[in-house]
């Protein structure tokens, strides 16, 4: 559903301005409803609500040994609506969570995005460039 890295600049009241080929599949899947939540990579995940809320039911069935990882997925889960213009408030908590400066880049996973502070994805796409593959991509031709 959603591929593709776009550079955002985070406004002085930390709303981030959604690219415009995503406005209208988030408009149509979801109404403009998103919900943010914190990733533990450092960066931010951004669903349409109908996909939080599958993410959410298989994070509620986590066993309790995942106890933390459910309070970090679920306690830190703010819901969001696009504004007429296209913009989305991202809370001071969460910007300060992933270290969110003005730049920021936003990268389409499929059904969510990352959202990452500019500066740290950068660092942390040329560190995975420096390493060696997965093994998942040993039969993938390139």
């Amino acid at each position: 559903m959603f591929q593709g890295a776009s550079s955002l600049s985070l406004d002085a009241k930390g709303r981030l301005s959604v690219p415009t080929r995503h406005r209208d599949v988030l408009a149509a899947t979801a109404s403009g409803q998103l919900t943010i939540t914190k990733h533990p990579h450092g960066c931010l995940m951004v669903f349409p609500r109908p996909e939080w809320e599958k993410f959410r039911e298989r994070i509620a069935q986590l066993p309790m040994s995942a106890q933390w990882w459910k309070r970090i997925f679920l306690g830190n889960a703010m819901d969001v609506e696009m504004d007429g213009t296209g913009r989305v408030l991202v809370s001071p908590e969460l910007r300060s969570a992933a270290g969110l400066s003005k730049e920021a880049v936003l990268l389409g996973m499929g059904n969510h995005f990352e959202l990452w502070d500019k500066a740290t994805y950068d660092e942390q796409e040329a560190q995975a460039m420096q390493g060696e593959m997965p093994d998942a991509f040993k039969d993938f031709s390139f």
